[in-house]
């Protein structure tokens, strides 16, 4: 497996933010761009002990930056979340939404819009409102990046699980526009689709359902927080000035776009 621990220190001076990182693909994305030198402002919403737990493993791992709760759903709480970065760490000059509510599997029939709502809450409307309190500096700065964090289920068109595929979808179409009215000042937005990572909110998972998922890994392994963290991290670099709207599939090869 490779090594995740030595990375070149190429974001040295930038702020990231990145939303919903006490735990899980979060909290490894916020490592992995504190390893390439980057300030990073972690983000929880509600359980604080579970994101201080985080933060102390992150700061173990000789992470630099602070934790900030904020519900990042809502206008008035991202302006107070940008706000208190700025003035700890600096303005925002990595931006990654990756905040998810839970996510309802179950027939058309028995969805409520209200299921619909929440996911473009977190999914279109968190993004959309984050970027605007975070964009005139970096466009300001002539530098950003922008990462959202879709899912293959969007590709795949997976099935009982179309309030989740929607929104994702609809994100991807949103970094598709922004991409092209971005780059002319610097600023790159992209998506990373992750495939099936297991973490705790996985744990009631049937034995029969990860097996199957696994066997159709063509890499033949799991996927790991670290991943899609190294595939984020990448996005960012100023190496990666000449990407932007491109939709990366992390996970094994499973999907083909």
């Amino acid at each position: 497996m490779d090594d995740f621990t030595t990375k070149p220190k190429d974001l040295t001076g930038k702020v990231a933010l990145v939303t919903g990182s006490s735990t899980g693909l979060g909290l490894a994305i916020a490592k992995e761009l504190s390893k390439r030198g980057a300030r990073v402002a972690l983000n929880y919403a509600h359980n604080q002990v579970r994101a201080e737990a985080g933060f102390e493993s992150f700061t173990k791992e000789g992470g630099v930056g602070a934790l900030f709760k904020a519900d990042v759903t809502d206008q008035a709480s991202i302006q107070r979340l940008v706000a208190e970065i700025k003035a700890e760490l600096g303005a925002v000059d990595i931006l990654v939404p990756n905040a998810t509510p839970d996510q309802p599997i179950k027939p058309i029939e028995d969805y409520r819009w209200e299921d619909y709502e929440e996911m473009v809450h977190f999914f279109i409307k968190s993004p959309f409102l984050l970027t605007q309190a975070v964009i005139r500096e970096m466009k300001a700065k002539e530098w950003g990046r922008i990462v959202n964090l879709s899912s293959e289920v969007v590709e795949l068109g997976v099935p009982n699980f179309s309030a989740y595929v929607a929104a994702k979808g609809g994100q991807k179409a949103w970094t598709h526009s922004m991409s092209n009215e971005l780059a002319p000042f610097g600023i790159t937005v992209n998506t990373v689709s992750p495939g099936w990572i297991p973490s705790e909110r996985h744990a009631d998972t049937r034995q029969a359902e990860l097996d199957a998922y696994l066997q159709a890994i063509p890499v033949g392994r799991w996927g790991i927080p670290e991943d899609i963290a190294v595939a984020v991290a990448n996005f960012c670099s100023p190496a990666a000035s000449f990407v932007t709207g491109q939709s990366l599939c992390v996970n094994g090869g499973r999907s083909l776009s």
